[in-house]
């Protein structure tokens, strides 16, 4: 009898942990510059900047 093909439950598992991980922490950074801009909404370009350069690794 050969054995059926199985599913890498485990890693499918870790990767949609990581993505939501990822997706939770852009969330976060979102909101924060939100937060920001309507706090002080003149200095909106150089904190802009900052996070297009973070998101981008």
């Amino acid at each position: 009898m050969t054995p059926l093909a199985r599913t890498f439950y485990t890693y499918e598992k870790r990767q949609k942990e990581l993505a939501k991980q990822k997706n939770k922490e852009e969330k976060r950074l979102r909101r924060l510059e939100q937060k920001k801009q309507k706090e002080n909404p003149e200095g909106t370009e150089s904190s802009e900047s900052a996070d297009n350069s973070e998101s981008a690794e």
